[in-house]
C-alpha cells in the first residue's frame, strides 16, 4: 500500500469515527499505521482508563480480544468493536475459568491478582487485575499475610517476587512472543553496544537476569514506561526488549533518538492481524461487536477497577 493509499484511507476512518461517533484505541504493538489513525495509543492500563473515561458512543479497539472484552465490562452501555476476531493471545489463552476455579480450590484463602492479559471468565474468579505498569503496586496493596496466586505470566511473576519481596504461587503461562527474548539475545546486545539504555518488559524471558546486571544501563519498564523514559532521557541510544510494534511510537514521541529491537522477530501475530482496511469495515459496517454476559460482566468488573485505580 502506497503512502497516498494509507492516508487516504486514514481519512476515510477518521470521517468514519466522526460519523458514528467513535474513538479508536490502539495498542502500543498495533501496525505503525494503525497507531497513527487512533485517538489514544498506549499500553493495556491506558487504553482501559480511556475506556473507562470515553464519552463516545462507539469503542474501536484496535489491540487483542481480551482487550475489548475488558473495554466492554467497563463501558456496557458502549459499543465495543474488534476489527478481527482473530486477534486472540497466548498468554490469554494459558488459563480458562475452569482451570482458575480448580487452582482457587487448592489454596483457599488465596487472594487471585491476575494480569489483564486474560478472559473475562477468569477476571471475574479474581480480586484484582494487574498490568505491567501497575503490578508491583497491586502486590503491594496486598496484606503481607496473605497468600498470593498470580497468573498467567511466570516471568512477570518471577520479576514481581524480586522487586516486591513476596513469594507468590505463580500460574506456569507465558507470553510466546516475549519468551522467546533470551538472556543470551540480552548478553549479545551488551556486548555489542554496552552504553546503549536497555529497555526490557518484564514479561520477557530474559527479564530476571536483565536485572541481575543491576547496571545504570539496565531498566524493567512496562510499553508505556519504555516510552515515557525514553522520552526524558538524555541518551541516544535504546536497544528494546518487547515487542518491535513499540519502536514506531518510540521514535514518534522520543525523535531524534535510535531504538532497535533486541530481536527483530520479537512479534506478535495475533497484535498484527488489526489492519486498515479492517478498521475501516468495522466502523462502517459496526463489526465486530464484543460483548461479555451481564453475571460475567459483573463480577469481573471489581477486579478491574481495582487496576484502573492503582499505580501511575
Amino acid at each position: 500500500m502506497t503512502t497516498l493509499e494509507i492516508g487516504t484511507l486514514q481519512d476515510e476512518i477518521r470521517a468514519l469515527a466522526q460519523e458514528r461517533d467513535a474513538v479508536i484505541l490502539a495498542h502500543n504493538y498495533q501496525r505503525p499505521e494503525v497507531q497513527d489513525v487512533a485517538d489514544f495509543v498506549g499500553d493495556s492500563l491506558g487504553l482501559s482508563r480511556q475506556a473507562a473515561a470515553t464519552d463516545a458512543e462507539v469503542i474501536v479497539f484496535c489491540g487483542v480480544h481480551f482487550m475489548a472484552e475488558t473495554a466492554a465490562i467497563l463501558s456496557p452501555e458502549k459499543t465495543v468493536l474488534l476489527p478481527d476476531l482473530g486477534a486472540g493471545c497466548s498468554l490469554a489463552a494459558s488459563i480458562t475459568g475452569d482451570q482458575l476455579r480448580e487452582w482457587k480450590g487448592q489454596h483457599p484463602g488465596a487472594v487471585v491478582v491476575s494480569y489483564v492479559n486474560t478472559t473475562a471468565d477468569v477476571k471475574a474468579e479474581s480480586d484484582y487485575c494487574c498490568t505491567s505498569g501497575n503490578a508491583k503496586e497491586v502486590i503491594e496493596a496486598i496484606p503481607e499475610d496473605q497468600e498470593i496466586l498470580f497468573l498467567p505470566d511466570m516471568y512477570l511473576g518471577l520479576w514481581l517476587e524480586r522487586v516486591t519481596g513476596r513469594k507468590l504461587t505463580l500460574w506456569l503461562g507465558e507470553c510466546h512472543v516475549h519468551a522467546g527474548i533470551r538472556p543470551a539475545d540480552i548478553e549479545r546486545w551488551q556486548e555489542k553496544a554496552p552504553d546503549a539504555e536497555l529497555l526490557v518488559h518484564p514479561e520477557c524471558g530474559c527479564a530476571s537476569q536483565a536485572m541481575a546486571f543491576g547496571n545504570e544501563h539496565t531498566h524493567i519498564l512496562s510499553t508505556e514506561q519504555m516510552v515515557d523514559y525514553a522520552r526524558r532521557s538524555p541518551k541516544k541510544r535504546f536497544l528494546v526488549a518487547t515487542e518491535t510494534g513499540i519502536i514506531h511510537r518510540l521514535e514518534r514521541e522520543a525523535p531524534g533518538k535510535k531504538f532497535e529491537p533486541v530481536r527483530e522477530d520479537a512479534v506478535c501475530r495475533f497484535m498484527k492481524v488489526t489492519t486498515l482496511d479492517k478498521v475501516r469495515d468495522s466502523l462502517r459496517d459496526l463489526q465486530h461487536r464484543i460483548t461479555v454476559d451481564p453475571e460475567t460482566a459483573d463480577r469481573a468488573r471489581l477486579a478491574i477497577e481495582r487496576m484502573v485505580s492503582i499505580g501511575a
